[in-house]
């Protein structure tokens, strides 16, 4: 009895952290876009192999590869090299994301945005307003 109750456990501990699939949320609004309350979507595509966790965050013209990641117990932790467009300048930025699978299947994210580059020449770009770590909720398609 003992044998099943802990094999009971630990395969819904298993199935709760299992991210394969799509995701899709939204991003609160950030710079001009606070001022217009202007949400952005974001979409994932994952896949989990035990705890490594890659696949693509889809973008509207593009789609930028997962790497580092993995997924420890319900704490997911990857990073994404996209390009951005900051005014008329387009820069390649490093973001990083961590969060948590909740209770009801939903993933709680924070993003960082590690560091952007210039696409064009590779230098530093500097943000001219601090960017927050941005918490947003996902949820499988």
């Amino acid at each position: 009895m003992r044998v099943l109750l802990i094999a009971g456990l630990l395969a819904a501990n298993l199935s709760a952290a299992d991210l394969n699939g799509t995701w899709i949320g939204e991003l609160p609004p950030q710079g001009n876009r606070m001022r217009l309350h202007i949400t952005t979507q974001i979409a994932f595509q994952f896949i989990q192999n035990d705890a490594t966790l890659t696949g693509k965050l889809y973008g509207d013209y593009e789609s930028s590869p997962i790497t580092e990641g993995k997924v420890n117990g319900d704490t997911v932790d990857f990073v994404v090299v996209t390009q951005e467009q900051q005014g008329n300048q387009i820069n390649r930025s490093r973001l990083h994301f961590t969060g948590t699978i909740q209770p009801d299947g939903s993933v709680e994210l924070a993003r960082v945005r590690e560091r952007s580059t210039n696409a064009g020449d590779g230098g530093d770009y500097k943000n001219k307003t601090n960017t927050p770590k941005q918490t947003f909720v996902i949820k499988r398609l």
